[in-house]
């Protein structure tokens, strides 16, 4: 890898657009996984974590063909190679809004973000696929408007919003416009997955949610979202156990995750703050204080598999970069 660029710094001035890349017709586009929700923050909060997909953009001669795919990492056979790829997707959308052709273009894929697993693997491909195109078309798109792209191709900013700019991330529209502000993060919070060797479609979670909700719940899940805000800064282990309660999608979710009682009963017993549901699941995230962040991501590990359930912990850091371009060598 070369020179890497911020997504934000890239429009920042067309100076800066001019220094990225030493290649203008090749560009490498790394996107961070996500964990969204965190408990109460539904569709609406959530935060980059330091695992990694990795996407190199070549223009091809046309005499080449319009598009060719690859992809190498875990799972890479079930990426699709053709037009109906997340990423070639929305490579077309972000043509389709800068109102030109869509260029030839390879489109070589790395995996490090599991597959349908909640940690926001659409998410890193819809912010590659805009990324990419947009800077093979010399910014033709404005930073408002592909990150407004972006969260309606994603449906929910919860995920794609810290994918762009990374670090925790809450959003909220007003008039039909987006706005987003990180949430300072406290350095004892340390982020730990449990991700099973099962999936969870996110149209199976969003098929078991209530059409409608009591105010008793809206009015809870508003309390628990601002308590949560404000444990994320401080730390304060008092206020993450309370905060990260929720009556709005994960009692309804919990029953479809087998073995996710034992495994977040596990968790608590050594350390950890609250266990919720990442994303729509099946992964599982805790967060504990950074000195019990390895007994907690154990003691996940070996539930699930009391459970039967083949998985793997991990403790993670926050990507505090989002989403990233790198010069090709």
């Amino acid at each position: 890898m070369g020179r890497s660029l911020l997504w934000q710094s890239l429009y920042s001035s067309s100076a800066t657009f001019n220094r990225a890349v030493e290649n203008p017709n090749s560009i490498t586009v790394t996107v961070p996984a996500t964990s969204a929700n965190l408990g109460p923050g539904f569709d609406c909060l959530g935060v980059a974590l330091n695992l990694y997909n990795h996407f190199r953009f070549t223009r091809l001669d046309p005499s080449a063909g319009s598009l060719i795919i690859t992809a190498t990492g875990d799972e890479a056979d079930r990426v699709s190679r053709d037009a109906s790829n997340l990423v070639y997707r929305s490579f077309l959308k972000l043509c389709e809004t800068a109102g030109v052709d869509a260029p030839p273009v390879q489109i070589d894929i790395q995996l490090g973000v599991p597959l349908a697993r909640g940690l926001g693997s659409s998410a890193t491909a819809i912010a590659a696929g805009l990324t990419g195109a947009n800077y093979l078309l010399h910014n033709a798109v404005d930073y408002n408007s592909v990150k407004a792209l972006a969260i309606a191709l994603e449906g929910h900013p919860d995920n794609i919003v810290p994918a762009l700019l990374g670090g925790c991330q809450i959003s909220a529209d007003r008039d039909g416009r987006w706005y987003d502000d990180g949430v300072p993060w406290n350095a004892t919070v340390a982020p730990v997955v449990a991700i099973p060797n099962f999936e969870l479609s996110t149209a199976e979670a969003r098929q078991v949610l209530p059409d409608n909700y009591s105010r008793a719940d809206a009015t809870f899940n508003g309390a628990h979202a601002a308590l949560l805000i404000r444990g994320i800064q401080t730390g304060s282990r008092e206020s993450l156990a309370t905060a990260m309660q929720d009556k709005i999608h994960q009692p309804y979710r919990f029953g479809l995750i087998r073995g996710a009682d034992a495994v977040r009963q596990a968790a608590r017993e050594v350390g950890a703050y609250e266990v919720v549901i990442s994303g729509a699941g099946p992964t599982l995230l805790a967060l504990t204080h950074t000195k019990d962040a390895v007994a907690v991501a154990t003691a996940m590990q070996q539930a699930w598999q009391g459970q039967g359930v083949g998985a793997i912990a991990k403790v993670l850091k926050l990507d505090l970069n989002g989403t990233r371009l790198h010069s090709a060598q």
